[in-house]
């Protein structure tokens, strides 16, 4: 079943992505808590949003899976779009349509609001997941080199601006 986070799966999504953070190779980069993901998707002003793939087995629902995601907007089309900021599925559950129910709803929710795609990154050695966006239809942008600017250098373009 695929559905909407709640206030009650923040644990479970935090859970979560520190498993993602370990399967990327990046444990010590996982510094978000709850309350920052509470407060991210369910605070006044939410930024975020989720769903949460839950599996019925014989100890009743459990979480096994999120998508996290957030609008942006293409100024090409005018309208807005989804970036999925992270889909994970937990290992022994893959392959069961998870994943792919995720991205679904996804989809479904873009053609219902007009949106007018819906994009994400993936890391280059991390072939089953490539090979399973392109199985959907999904095609990589290589044309495109994503930029990050944080930490130190953040800080320091930040800074280096004046307010009037």
């Amino acid at each position: 079943m695929i559905r909407p986070a709640r206030p009650d799966d923040v644990p479970a999504i935090h859970r979560l992505v520190r498993d993602l953070a370990e399967y990327e190779k990046e444990p010590e980069s996982a510094k978000a808590t709850e309350a920052d993901f509470h407060a991210a998707l369910f605070g006044e002003h939410p930024a975020a949003f989720a769903h949460i793939a839950e599996h019925t087995g014989d100890a009743g629902p459990e979480v096994v899976g999120f998508a996290l995601w957030f609008r942006n907007f293409s100024t090409w089309t005018g309208r807005h779009g989804i970036y999925l900021e992270d889909l994970y599925i937990r290992p022994e559950m893959r392959g069961l349509g998870y994943g792919k129910a995720l991205l679904a709803e996804l989809a479904r929710i873009c053609v219902e609001q007009g949106y007018s795609r819906l994009e994400w990154s993936v890391l280059d050695w991390n072939t089953p997941s490539i090979d399973f966006y392109r199985s959907l239809g999904a095609v990589p942008m290589d044309e495109w080199t994503v930029y990050r600017l944080h930490g130190n250098a953040l800080a320091a373009l930040g800074a280096s601006t004046r307010r009037s």
